[in-house]
Order: structure tokens, then sequence, then C-alpha cells
């Protein structure tokens, strides 16, 4: 479960970008931003995430909002998964122990027929203009969460 809530200044970050670029918390200055932490590259409910993301960019544009994804999945995974599905929003790997997911809190443990184990929980983050932690959407359901997402941008 997150640590960070709404209110609180969003912590400092660098992850690696597929390009083998990195983004940071400063590219996101002076722009509304959502981040958004999905499990894993290519499977059905992180696809149709992204998808649904991909499918809704221009419209958070529109809201000046920019759109980041993240996973532990390796920069390579992430060029394959965005050529696979002809995917816009740009994604990060968060790779490293104590990277930004575990200081979140949506890196843990998970459970899965009757298997434990340690995961990323979809979980999102809508931040303002200045860093700030406007609203936060824990342990996601896919079906319509860009949508809600999309409205909670507009409105903030």
């Amino acid at each position: 479960m997150s640590t960070y809530k709404e209110g609180d200044a969003f912590p400092d970050f660098t992850m690696e970008t597929p390009d083998g670029g990195t983004v940071t918390k400063a590219d996101l200055a002076g722009r509304k931003a959502v981040i958004f932490f999905y499990p894993k590259d290519n499977t059905p409910g992180c696809t149709t995430e992204a998808k649904d993301f991909t499918a809704l960019k221009a419209e958070f544009e529109k809201a000046g909002t920019y759109l980041l994804g993240v996973s532990k999945d390796s920069a390579k995974k992430h060029q394959n998964f965005i050529a696979k599905h002809d995917l816009t929003v740009d994604l990060a790997t968060d790779a490293e122990e104590k990277g930004l997911s575990d200081t979140l809190g949506v890196w843990g443990e998970k459970k899965n027929y009757g298997r434990t184990y340690m995961g990323m929980i979809r979980s999102t983050y809508l931040l303002s203009e200045d860093g700030k932690i406007l609203r936060v959407w824990p342990k996601v359901r896919v079906k319509g969460h860009a949508e809600e997402v999309l409205e909670a941008a507009r409105s903030a």
C-alpha cells in the first residue's frame, strides 16, 4: 500500500527510458503528470492499461498532463512492448532496488493462486505542476481506469 498520500510531495526519482535516456522528477516540473505503475509488460491487464492510456494520450495532453508508465521490466522489454502494441505513452524502468516503487510502497507482497511473491501493485498517481500528489489510485482495476484518471486530470 502506498506510503504517500494526497498533498505529499512526490519523491525525487531518476529512471531509465527505453531509448537509453532517463526521466526525472525535475523533467515533470511545470505540468501535471500521471505516473502509472504496472506489474509486467505484455501481460493481459498491463497491455490493456497501457493501450487505454495510449488511446487517451491526446486528451491528457489537452488537459496539460504528461503520462508515464513504470514497471521493473528492462528498457529492452519496454522497447518490445511499445513496438508490439503501438504504444505512445512514455515508459520507464524502475529495476533499481530501493527505487521509486519501493519508496512509494507499490512494490510489495502479492498473492495469486495461493502463492505469495513480491510484485508491483498496480497503482496510479496524479501530480500537480509543482510535484505534489493530487490523487492516488491504489490497487487499480484496469477497466475504465484511464478514463477515470483523465477526468481527474481535467478537473485538477
